[in-house]
């Protein structure tokens, strides 16, 4: 594998947004497929496949009007939403699996896709695949309430601010970064060598640009939910301005320079484009139907269900590894939260599972994890109609490696100004950081080893020893939301 940065991202479709003749890529596609073909013959069928999905909501969601309370502490959520707490004859039951927290809970309404993940997909006990991560978010070492109103413990830079918690979730590094990077890149420097072929970067993303899959020698590779992003020639018409523009365009990566910079970068823009034309013609190799599975005709569910291709294609791809990067925005409910969060509500929970149907339905199940992010939590007290940027939220981890049907990390008191309110209307301290939670996937990921969890993950060693992982024994890992046996030591 190339070490080069340079070199390692020429595969990464950065500067896949022009077009070149069908003719002048064609060679080079055609020694594409041959490798890709020689690289996937030579994996033999029992290695391992993995796909770690992100699925980011962005504005930061009101995740406590996502899993609530529904025994004697109701009260106290009641007390503290006031106007907008959901009615607890409208949640939706939880019936935890044997051996959680033996408490009640429910879901918003809107949420029936994640009752059937989270109770036994289409009732099957036995196919509990979602499980929820309670009051985590970002910190730079454990710290209490006392650390936190005397200031003698670190503190995320720029709390409650989305710009930087998006960044934060997304690098794992909350006292901020020179240069960013984020944890699923990090991870893809450390695992490509090993893991996957020289053809395609591990980090997909249906979201655009994002820190979270940039690594020192990794970028992603976008795209849409039609495919790579490509540009078609038009027609037959030399005098059309997309085909004028391609035809220059062409001419200039084309050209020979004796300048290095000049030279590296019209061929580091020339193997681009030729890598996003390959990927869309795998991608276009796939008929619509390759599942029966139906999606939301969102455009949400479009993504997931483009994404489920990808990951269908990944061994014809040469990936025994991939990162795949999804967002659904709007979550940042100042003005008003019951009536918008359950209209978004009713288009995330579908697709979810939908999506969740299909990777069983391709015998997928055990070998993709996908999690939820967000900026932040929200306020517990209302606002009038809206909620405000707070802390510590809760979000979901499902797939078949998932001990599901659990509530994981430790669901705080919702009182307001109560243990874990830090003030200002209700601001949750985090009691579960975010690098605990990120460990245990990337264990099951494949990382392996003190020093590369200490490049991936700076901070874990505060939080947690990895020496101490059996995967045998989930009271070993950092919270214990995986299946025994799931992954390597």
């Amino acid at each position: 594998m190339p070490s080069s940065p340079l070199t390692r991202r020429r595969f990464l479709g950065e500067a896949g947004c022009a077009a070149l003749s069908s003719t002048s890529i064609l060679s080079t596609l055609l020694n594409l497929q041959l490798a890709n073909k020689a690289a996937a013959q030579e994996l033999p069928a029992s290695e391992d496949r993995k796909t770690l999905v992100c699925l980011f909501l962005h504005g930061g969601i009101d995740s406590f009007n996502l899993l609530i309370p529904r025994d004697d502490r109701y009260q106290e959520y009641l007390s503290s939403r006031t106007n907008l707490a959901i009615a607890q004859g409208d949640l939706l039951s939880l019936q935890q699996a044997t051996g959680g927290d033996g408490k009640l809970y429910g879901l918003h309404p809107a949420t029936a896709g994640y009752q059937d993940l989270f109770n036994g997909l289409g009732g099957d006990e036995a196919k509990r695949r979602l499980s929820f991560i309670s009051n985590i978010g970002t910190l730079v070492q454990p710290t209490s309430m006392a650390d936190y109103h005397n200031g003698t413990a670190p503190l995320p830079r720029a709390l409650f601010s989305h710009i930087d918690q998006i960044e934060q979730w997304q690098t794992s590094v909350p006292q901020g970064m020179t240069e960013l990077t984020g944890w699923a890149g990090r991870a893809a420097d450390v695992l490509h060598d090993t893991y996957n072929e020289d053809l395609l970067s591990m980090s997909l993303s249906f979201a655009g640009n994002n820190p979270f899959q940039v690594g020192d020698s990794t970028q992603q590779f976008v795209m849409t939910a039609n495919g790579a992003l490509t540009f078609s020639e038009r027609g037959g018409d030399a005098n059309h301005v997309t085909q004028v523009k391609n035809e220059a365009f062409k001419s200039l990566i084309n050209r020979h320079y004796h300048n290095l910079m000049e030279e590296a970068y019209a061929s580091l823009t020339k193997n681009s484009i030729e890598q996003q034309a390959f990927v869309q013609q795998v991608f276009d190799s796939v008929s619509d139907d390759f599942v029966s599975t139906t999606f939301p005709s969102t455009s949400f569910g479009s993504q997931l269900r483009s994404a489920l291709k990808m990951i269908h294609l990944r061994e014809s791809l040469g990936l025994r590894r991939q990162t795949i990067f999804l967002s659904y925005g709007g979550w940042d409910h100042h003005s008003e939260l019951l009536n918008t969060q359950a209209g978004m509500l009713e288009q995330l929970a579908p697709a979810i599972l939908a999506f969740q149907n299909g990777i069983e339905e391709l015998g997928l199940e055990d070998s993709v994890l996908t999690f939820s992010a967000s900026d932040f939590g929200r306020t517990l007290r209302s606002n009038g109609n809206g909620t405000d940027h707070a802390w510590g939220g809760n979000q979901m981890v499902f797939g078949g490696p998932v001990d599901g049907g659990r509530i994981h990390g430790t669901y705080p008191s919702l009182a307001l100004d109560g243990a874990d309110d830090v003030g200002y209307g209700g601001r949750l301290l985090p009691t579960t950081s975010v690098d605990e939670f990120f460990a245990e996937l990337l264990l099951w990921f494949g990382v392996k080893g003190r020093s590369n969890f200490e490049h991936v993950l700076p901070n874990l060693s505060s939080f947690y020893d990895v020496a101490q992982a059996n995967p045998l024994d989930p009271t070993t890992l950092p919270l214990g939301f995986l299946k025994p046996g799931t992954f390597e030591s």
